[in-house]
């Protein structure tokens, strides 16, 4: 964006040098400065020509004690004698040196430079100016937003706040154009900015105004109009980008009209939501603001409005209590009065997790240990796979511990707390090879040799819960295998469960797994393993560490507990983003947590049973 002109003081490569010797010997006291200027590029609105015959060239004591020479470039002496001293040259091209400059222009520029200089008595000075634009540069650009809610006609006003009150209009067909203001001279300059134009909806005028103080010359003011919907709130935005150290500014347009603005879709949860409004302030003063909301249109609940910090004008409520898939009407009610026309919203389902009390299913074929489904009950929940285990599924899918006679994954029908059997998840080992017990949603992916295996984390899932509760029971002992020294535990020390949740947006071709499945887990490579909450693809996790006393929840303190009888726990899902939807679930369920380091106490169990998805 930058145009350069160059203004070059030239010495004794313009002359003879015994010439110039003689002739500087015979001003005492006194050197020379000889001045040349050559144009990088051209302007539109003045040839080379014009510029070369216009600029001015100012020279000025360092001292600003005043100006000692002032010339037209084109009458400019080959030769300037200077007495020996500090100085300063001031060269000014373009626009700003025409006789009735045009402060304000699509395409007339002005330019200008500085540069100190000292004149030694007897010798020859040379000096490079570099000038650039001077001007304070608009660039307005009407995205097609604005075109397609505005009769044609809509304007943009770019005006400077002072006594010439300068301005230039930028229309449709000035869109991205590049406007010029002449600010040199003037006090505090700042920018007034008017939009004006008629909404196509209903034909109504729109006036928008506002002020960008500081501006100075040399930067581009580059600005982008948007009519948009922003979580459901009618706006106009205006930004000035940095590009030459301008400094960023934002300027919000708010709707003018009292109403109700439409809530963002990620903020209607399964039972709460958040609703909006527009008040202006002749309005809310004084009043009761409320909104009032119904599923059926025939009982109606009210919640109270408050301020909306962020964005004046706005007021919210955030509402509780909701039914799970349902099609909520509501009003912004004002003083008990309905204002404006009613919306809806329609909230989320509240869906629970697949065989969620393991309650289907059946052994292998050929085989007499358990897959976690059953394709022959007659109920769609249980036919298809969701939970898999390290057992794998043998002759059905893929060899996992089980070909190897270690059982780890069990269906109990003695213990549990919700139907008619649990799940029992025991590590076991064989010659030193320790095989956590687990349950997760997924599926095996197979053995690496005889050290260990490959899982695809994850089922599709879409909904949003706040937490999930479960049912477990714990029997451990002191850990009596060790294969990594680096996990802070000792044989002293007694083995923990661990389940983990979380709901995110994993791509299987980033994960190495597969669509159904995409979070791909490799025991023997710690690069494979996923951290959930720091993972980026991750939306929302939690987990639970159970202990052969107590427990902790989400990294909190551990509590202190029996653990070896049933006991219902509440995971709180924490969430990274509110701005996103989820694709897939992990739930992985290990009776020794550092089982994928083949580490733990060979005999832990965990019985699980009747997990829940609570939403809130």
């Amino acid at each position: 964006m930058r145009k350069i002109i160059t203004f070059i003081a030239l010495g004794a490569a313009f002359m003879a040098s015994s010439c110039v010797k003689s002739e500087i010997e015979d001003q005492a006291g006194y050197g020379m400065l000889s001045v040349e200027m050559s144009i990088g590029q051209q302007t539109r609105a003045l040839s080379q020509e014009q510029l070369f015959g216009t600029a001015k060239v100012n020279i000025y004591k360092a001292d600003f004690s005043g100006l000692v020479r002032s010339y037209v470039y084109s009458d400019t002496p080959s030769e300037i004698y200077l007495a020996a001293d500090s100085y300063r040259v001031d060269v000014i091209a373009g626009e700003a040196v025409a006789q009735k400059p045009a402060v304000a222009s699509w395409d007339s520029k002005s330019y200008k430079g500085s540069k100190a200089f000292d004149i030694v008595a007897g010798q020859m000075t040379s000096v490079q100016v570099e000038a650039t634009v001077n001007n304070a540069v608009t660039k307005v650009s009407f995205d097609s937003t604005v075109q397609e809610n505005f009769q044609d006609g809509y304007t943009m006003t770019m005006a400077l706040s002072d006594e010439t009150a300068s301005s230039l209009v930028y229309s449709s067909d000035k869109s991205g154009a590049e406007g010029y203001f002449i600010i040199d001279g003037l006090f505090e300059p700042s920018f007034t900015w008017t939009f004006t134009g008629n909404l196509k909806k209903d034909g109504s005028a729109f006036t928008k105004t506002g002020v960008i103080s500081g501006v100075e010359a040399g930067k581009l003011y580059n600005m982008n109009l948007m009519y948009t919907v922003k979580d459901g709130d009618i706006q106009f935005s205006l930004s000035v980008d940095r590009t030459t150290d301008v400094i960023d500014d934002t300027i919000v347009f708010e709707p003018v009209s009292t109403g109700l603005a439409a809530s963002s879709v990620f903020e209607i949860w399964a039972k709460h939501a958040t609703l909006h409004a527009d008040v202006d302030a002749e309005t809310a003063a004084g009043a009761t603001i409320e909104f009032a909301y119904s599923y059926d249109n025939s009982t109606w609940n009210r919640a109270a409005a408050v301020a909306d910090p962020s964005s004046e004008g706005s007021y919210k409520a955030e509402i509780k209590g909701l039914e799970p898939g349902k099609t909520y009407t509501y009003k912004l009610m004002i003083n008990d009065e309905q204002v404006g026309d009613a919306l809806q919203f329609t909230t989320e389902d509240a869906p629970n997790l697949p065989n969620a009390s393991f309650e289907y299913a059946s052994t292998v074929a050929g085989a007499s240990y358990y897959k976690f489904y059953d394709p022959n009950c007659g109920v769609a929940e249980g036919q298809t796979m969701f939970w898999g285990s390290g057992n794998g599924e043998g002759s059905e899918g893929v060899n996992g511990s089980a070909s190897m006679n270690i059982v780890i994954t069990y269906i109990d029908t003695n213990d549990k707390v919700h139907g008619n059997q649990s799940v029992l998840a025991e590590t076991s080992s064989m010659a030193g090879f320790l095989a956590a017990g687990n349950l997760f949603t997924g599926q095996f992916n197979g053995l690496v040799g005889t050290s260990g295996g490959k899982v695809n984390f994850g089922r599709p899932w879409t909904s949003r819960p706040s937490a999930l509760k479960i049912w477990c029971k714990y029997k451990t002992g002191k850990i009596d295998i060790i294969n990594n020294n680096n996990l802070g535990v000792s044989t002293s020390d007694y083995d923990r469960a661990q389940i983990k949740v979380a709901i995110g947006t994993w791509n299987y071709k980033t994960y190495g797994g597969t669509k159904e499945s995409p979070v791909h887990i490799n025991t023997t490579d710690e690069k494979t393993f996923v951290d959930f909450y720091t993972d980026p693809s991750t939306v929302a996790n939690g987990d639970i560490i159970i202990y052969n006393d107590g427990y902790s929840i989400n990294k909190a303190a551990k509590v202190s507990a029996t653990t070896s009888t049933w006991v219902e726990y509440v995971i709180p899902l924490n969430y990274h983003t509110l701005t996103a939807y989820p694709t897939h679930i992990v739930i992985s369920c290990a009776a020794s947590q550092f089982g994928d380091y083949f580490t733990g106490y060979d005999g832990s169990q965990l019985w699980l049973d009747h997990f829940e998805f609570i939403y809130e």
